[in-house]
């Protein structure tokens, strides 16, 4: 029998404050806010991928524990973006051969970090 078609990705995740995060990802990262639930918050990534937000979920520590990648072929456009906005990237975008790609890192309202990244070669 073959395996029933997945046609959704969503990863949820503890937010402290929903309005801080809303204004992180909906107008700091310009990601469309597709359902607010009332305590969960869902922005849309890409055609079928998602990130969820909700006050219910366990708090992770803040820290390298998650690390929420958005892969883009403009890391350095990415990159002055976010820091005409006032936002503060942990570091300039840089190499990495270990992974073959380029990247940097900032971090969200919880201590998330989120990565923008472009692969050297594209998956």
């Amino acid at each position: 029998m073959p395996r029933p078609e997945i046609t959704q990705q969503i990863t949820f995740l503890h937010a402290q404050n929903l309005d801080e995060t809303r204004q992180f990802y909906a107008e700091t990262l310009g990601l469309p806010l597709v359902r607010d639930q009332g305590t969960c918050l869902i922005f849309q990534v890409c055609e079928s991928a998602f990130l969820g937000f909700c006050q219910h979920i366990e708090q992770i520590p803040p820290g390298r524990k998650v690390i929420l990648t958005l892969v883009s072929e403009d890391v350095d456009g990415w990159y002055t973006a976010l820091k005409d906005s006032g936002q503060f990237p942990m570091d300039p975008p840089s190499s990495n051969p270990t992974y073959q790609i380029y990247h940097f890192f900032i971090p969200d309202p919880d201590g998330y970090w989120i990565e923008i990244q472009r692969f050297d070669q594209p998956l």
